[in-house]
């Protein structure tokens, strides 16, 4: 292998890690810091594409969400997607 051939591959190996790697990296921390911020309240949307609200935040990694009035469902976390209305942290 000469010289230029192994330039080249380092060169490849950093663009791919700069551009695909790294903000998935970013993105995944964002997401799993966005799950730790959920509270009771919160406005959320699942990767189904189910609208809802927080109702409580269990330790077993779900969420039990208000769907429609009365209507609650149990979410695993990893599965909400966005959250759309954050309630303000309860006053001491």
């Amino acid at each position: 292998m000469r010289p230029q051939d192994l330039i080249m591959l380092l060169l490849i190996f950093g663009i791919m890690y700069f551009l695909l790697i790294r903000p998935q990296q970013k993105k995944l921390k964002e997401h799993q810091t966005m799950l730790e911020a959920l509270r009771r309240g919160d406005q959320i949307v699942t990767q189904g594409g189910v609208k809802g609200k927080v109702v409580k935040v269990k330790d077993d990694n779900e969420v039990e969400v208000e769907i429609a009035a009365g209507v609650i469902v149990r979410v695993v976390k990893s599965t909400i997607t966005t959250v759309l209305n954050k309630t303000e942290p309860a006053k001491s």
